[in-house]
């Protein structure tokens, strides 16, 4: 009887091994750290070059770049008011963030609370407008580039167990950025007159167009960072956060 007792608490130790082992790219917590918080942010800082890359086993993509699908901009009003539609989407730099501060929600219902600083995100997309523009007539299409420096992101979420597994319900997202750059190039069939007055508008209007753009962007962005964070929670269960 003693040696099956002994051969069960081995292949209970075993197990309790087995299940407390992390993937490389999960940083592991004490559940009794004081600065338990403090812990989560350095795991967050530990994904970085994982989501930069993506992370195969798990069907992971990359977030460099991190893509999106388009945005329409009403930039001007009346029935000419200058249009921009913005496809294929590549951010580049998210992958960059460093988390400033992590709230984390009580009581199972609250919501949790972090905030991303990205010092440079970068922009590139397909353009394309219609509509007037400076008293020029500006339908056409090229590329677009901007270049976000100093952008702090707020994100509040609540998330929920299901089976041992950490699911994040909802997500928003509240950018600020500090300072903006856009600019359109190989646009009009390369006609100066036409591509001058659009980047001067851009140059001018940044901030404009920023506002214009910033609600569809924090959807989007909220989406699409949601579903990367569910991807990677429903590969890891809740136990393997913890080293003990």
């Amino acid at each position: 009887m003693l040696r099956y007792l002994c051969i069960l608490a081995v292949i209970t130790q075993l197990l309790s091994s087995a299940n407390s082992e992390a993937p490389a790219y999960i940083k592991q917590c004490r559940r009794d750290d004081p600065q338990l918080v403090d812990c989560f942010i350095a795991a967050l800082e530990h994904l970085r070059p994982y989501l930069a890359s993506g992370i195969p086993e798990i069907e992971l993509p990359p977030v460099e770049p991190f893509k999106m699908d388009s945005l329409a901009l009403q930039l001007t009003e009346g029935p000419q008011g200058y249009k921009i539609t913005l496809k294929n989407m590549d951010a580049y730099g998210a992958s960059s963030y460093e988390v400033k501060s992590l709230q984390l929600g009580q009581n199972g219902g609250e919501p949790f609370k972090a905030r991303l600083v990205i010092p440079k995100l970068k922009i590139e997309a397909k353009y394309t407008s219609s509509g007037v523009l400076l008293i020029i007539p500006a339908s056409g299409g090229g590329d677009f580039h901007a270049v976000f420096d100093g952008v702090t992101a707020d994100l509040t979420g609540k998330t929920s167990e299901r089976n041992g597994y950490l699911h994040v319900d909802s997500l928003s997202i509240v950018l600020d950025v500090k300072k903006i750059d856009m600019n359109i190039s190989r646009a009009f069939n390369n006609n100066r007159i036409l591509l001058e007055a659009t980047n001067l508008f851009l140059r001018d209007n940044s901030r404009l167009v920023l506002d214009a753009m910033q609600g569809q962007l924090q959807k989007k962005l909220a989406s699409e960072f949601g579903k990367l964070a569910n991807q990677l929670l429903k590969n890891v269960p809740i136990s393997q956060f913890y080293s003990n």
